[in-house]
């Protein structure tokens, strides 16, 4: 008993002995946190209001040519001028402080696969051998979307975006702005290598997303089928989608209207 209660005793002064360490978080002065704080959202606060140096009527000229060029192409969609900016701006352009199509074309290729995937999975022409992976890879590849798709939608006249490795004309593109002229009628090889396949391939997945995302599945669906499979059927070759599938999507696609069959039903 004795031997237990001295045992107590010797554990109470240890405990007295050894102060418990105050937080440090606890020892700043408050001072610092209002400080830090209020740095914090001056910092927030400059960063929300960098954008490109344009007057409101400028940005509402601007979005006016985009708004009538998507509405145009997809007929009789009718796009907010904010969407419709967001599409038709790539993060490449100094605009895109404002606004730029990133999001948009993440939702929108998802959009694609799915849309593809549905397609091949109930089509009479898919066999065991074939692979899923690599038929999305070889028809809904950026590149081949900016170099197939892209230009039937004249995605090149309204497009807000940089070119890259062109030296002295590497300048923002897009509306009311002249193109250069070694930019116009590239090659292949060269259109490639200043990046104008993969940026105009990522705005037509912007587009698709921002067709799903305003004007819900069902438009989106009849616009994969109508505007977009159709452009993937190359003959020849071993990309865009596999030759296998071509007869049962321009099926799909006349039963939707053709190529230009309507969007809203």
């Amino acid at each position: 008993m004795l031997k237990s209660w001295g045992c107590a005793q010797a554990l109470r002064r240890a405990a007295t002995r050894r102060p418990v360490p105050t937080p440090l978080v606890s020892r700043l002065p408050s001072r610092s946190y209002a400080h830090a704080a209020e740095g914090s959202a001056q910092a927030s606060r400059a960063t929300q209001v960098i954008t490109p140096s344009k007057s409101r009527e400028e940005w509402q000229r601007q979005d006016a040519v985009l708004v009538r060029h998507l509405n145009d192409v997809f007929s009789p969609l009718k796009f907010p001028p904010e969407l419709a900016s967001r599409i038709l701006t790539h993060a490449s352009h100094p605009d895109a402080m404002r606004r730029h199509n990133g999001r948009l074309s993440f939702v929108g290729r998802r959009v694609l696969q799915s849309y593809l995937l549905m397609f091949i999975h109930s089509s009479p022409a898919l066999r065991p051998e074939h692979d899923y992976h690599l038929i999305l890879e070889r028809a809904l590849n950026t590149y081949i979307l900016g170099e197939h798709v892209a230009p039937k939608w004249e995605i090149g006249k309204v497009l807000k975006w940089r070119p890259m490795n062109v030296g002295n004309f590497s300048k923002p593109l897009g509306p009311n702005v002249e193109v250069p002229s070694p930019l116009m009628n590239l090659e292949r090889d060269s259109a490639r290598g200043i990046g104008m396949y993969k940026v105009h391939g990522t705005t037509v997945e912007a587009v698709v997303g921002g067709v799903f995302h305003q004007f819900g599945g069902s438009v989106a669906h009849r616009l994969f089928h109508t505007r977009v499979l159709p452009h993937l059927l190359l003959q020849g070759s071993h990309e865009g989608l596999h030759v296998a599938y071509h007869e049962h999507a321009r099926e799909v696609c006349e039963k939707m209207g053709g190529p230009e069959g309507p969007l809203l039903r």
